[in-house]
């Protein structure tokens, strides 16, 4: 193979799971999170916000309710596989999110985890 193809693809694949990207408090995504950032955005953001946020349509998860000593890891794999019923929010009930796995689970909890710590909510 071509040097060049094999860079190519390279960069293609950094760019692809989230190398660096900034949000805008202007930190940077790690690495180990790039692959975690993006299943995130394809099957939580849209409720929760790109990055955490929260939406019109469900609750923010940079809020102190959702820091492991109140929400643990399990919390976040139920409500993600089998759904949670509204609790602490006027969103509703959360369906079980179509096409989540726990492999992705196991990625997107640790970046969420992650996203908590930098923006000071632990």
């Amino acid at each position: 193979m071509h040097i060049r193809y094999l860079v190519s693809v390279g960069l293609f694949l950094l760019s692809a799971i989230g190398y660096a990207t900034e949000n805008e408090a202007g930190f940077k995504v790690p690495f180990q999170h790039g692959l975690a950032k993006n299943l995130y955005e394809e099957s939580c953001a849209s409720c929760h916000g790109t990055w955490g946020k929260g939406t019109d349509k469900g609750p923010p998860l940079m809020h102190r309710l959702y820091v492991a000593s109140h929400h643990g890891d399990a919390a976040f794999y139920r409500a993600a596989l089998s759904g949670a019923r509204a609790h602490h929010w006027k969103f509703g009930d959360m369906e079980a999110v179509p096409g989540i796995t726990r492999e992705k689970m196991d990625r997107i909890i640790p970046y969420i985890r992650w996203l908590q710590q930098k923006n000071g909510i632990q």
